[in-house]
């Protein structure tokens, strides 16, 4: 995979013309034991260059989705790189017209992608890579054991027809379901896994190995990658791919997906599901209507109020929660600084508080894709 990869424009105002905001998700899998004297410059270099968003640095490696000026966003890239343990730094960028964070952090983690696994060593065990050319090939060996490694809410939009659906809520819960497949994931068995970005699918299949699976490999660059790779007469993927930025999902090509997100539990929504009477925009959908108090809805609708009235006015609503898992394609949590999203997946908007949290059962406010 290239370490460069442009997608579209993401603001509708922006039409073809390249807005004057650079975002970009990147990771790495490195050693770096001594990431916590890499974050004091590195916040300094994005301070002085005008770049926003969230950087995770773990002894594992970085993760992140920054966003700014080139110049700015470039330096930083630079900088990264300049690290020769971060030399083969993956990044995925898009333009767009406006800054999408309101701050910048570089932040110390346990792990740039929550698993929870101890000893786990994607830069050296993760699986091997199949490019996007071959990997429908790869879905017609019915030997192939094929294992969508996302989140319930991703898989719910779309997947690959076959694929293992583990129903988890976040990647922390992905060892346990692992642990219930021993018939199915044993030494010996054919193994394939993807997920939105490929930061997951490196942990996942160095996770696989780890427990005596060696035929384990994963998607290169992510469903993504695929998408827009592959044309969409030959591609097998079914329904859109849930991304963590303002888009919400995409299609063939990488072309603007059909889903909303709700501004409550951040979870996408169809046309069948905003149909619903459950659905207030900004307060509820049928996911969340349940799990929210009235204090909660009201909450919600005053900052929808808000945000109606800064849009009218032309401002932007700084405690607009916003549909972003900061991410590279590499991925935080459930948290603002989690770890649970994928590289490259997107990159999008920093969550403000808003009127009140969203629940616990939602997606990421914000963390690096992905």
């Amino acid at each position: 995979m290239s370490d460069r990869t442009m997608l579209p424009a993401t603001d509708p105002a922006a039409g073809a013309r390249p807005g004057p905001v650079l975002t970009a998700a990147l990771y790495r899998f490195a050693d770096l034991p001594d990431c916590a004297d890499l974050r004091g410059p590195l916040q300094a270099l994005c301070d002085a260059g005008g770049v926003k968003g969230l950087l995770l640095l773990a002894p594992e490696g970085v993760n992140g989705t920054i966003a700014g000026p080139e110049a700015g966003v470039r330096a930083v890239l630079d900088r990264l790189r300049a690290d020769p343990r971060l030399a083969a730094l993956v990044h995925k960028e898009h333009r767009g017209d406006r800054q999408p964070f309101h701050r910048m952090r570089v932040r110390l983690k346990k792990e740039i992608v929550t698993l929870g696994v101890p000893g786990i060593d994607a830069a050296r065990g993760a699986g091997r890579y199949v490019k996007p050319a071959d990997w429908n090939a790869l879905l017609d060996d019915p030997e192939v054991v094929l294992v969508d490694v996302r989140n319930d809410y991703e898989v719910a939009i779309g997947s690959f027809p076959g694929a293992l659906d583990p129903g988890t809520g976040s990647f922390a819960e992905l060892p346990g379901w692992l642990d219930r497949q021993a018939d199915r994931l044993r030494p010996g068995a054919r193994v394939a896994m993807f997920c939105t970005g490929g930061i997951r699918c490196e942990k996942s299949t160095a996770l696989l190995r780890a427990r005596g699976i060696e035929d384990v490999v994963h998607l290169e660059g992510g469903i993504l990658a695929y998408l827009e790779q592959v044309p969409a007469a030959q591609s097998r993927w079914q329904g859109e791919c849930f991304v963590f930025d303002e888009r919400v999902a995409v299609g063939p090509g990488l072309a603007p997906g059909t889903h909303a997100l709700c501004r409550s539990c951040r979870r996408p929504l169809g046309a069948a599901e905003r149909a619903s009477p459950l659905f207030v925009e900004g307060v509820s959908c049928s996911h969340c209507h349940a799990t929210t108090t009235e204090a909660q809805k009201a909450g919600y609708a005053e900052r929808q109020r808000q945000v109606a009235l800064a849009r009218a006015r032309g401002v932007a609503h700084i405690g607009t929660p916003a549909p972003v898992h900061a991410g590279t394609g590499g991925g935080p949590a459930r948290s603002a600084d989690g770890a649970d999203t994928d590289a490259g997946a997107g990159a999008g908007t920093g969550a403000g508080a808003g009127a009140g949290a969203a629940p616990a059962s939602a997606p990421p406010a914000q963390g690096p894709d992905a």
